[in-house]
């Protein structure tokens, strides 16, 4: 196995958000398809995914799930990539990601890794066979 720290950069080129039905007193809950271009970094690709996120009066969060298609350090291939955040009052949101265990395919067949994804950034320590 072959351990790296992958650094990318990335746009997000569609963010399609629907509310849910509101509830009395509840908080706002949403679905959102959502396409990115990695741009530039480890990672050179695009991605399409769902997002559900939740927005209250005390915080916020969401969980997420996209297949990036392209090329990790020089391997082609695709991956789906696991992400969530949660923020509490207006303090800064704690973030999660990581790569689904069997959800590579092509020279990626096999990867797995985890880290953090922020304002367009990601950033995984990964191991590839």
């Amino acid at each position: 196995m072959t351990q790296l720290r992958i650094q990318a950069t990335f746009v997000v080129d569609v963010w399609d958000g629907v509310d849910d039905e509101k509830v009395d007193g509840g908080p706002v809950t949403a679905r959102v398809e959502l396409a990115k271009t990695y741009t530039e970094g480890d990672v050179l690709g695009t991605a399409t995914g769902h997002m559900a996120t939740t927005q209250g009066p005390g915080g916020a969060a969401y969980v997420a799930q996209e297949r990036v298609t392209g090329t990790v350090g020089g391997r082609t291939g695709t991956f789906v990539l696991e992400h969530r955040a949660t923020q509490v009052g207006s303090g800064e949101p704690v973030t999660w990601a990581g790569i689904v265990p069997g959800s590579g395919t092509g020279e990626l067949a096999g990867i797995s890794g985890e880290g953090s994804l922020g304002h367009g950034t990601l950033d995984l320590t990964v191991e590839l066979p």
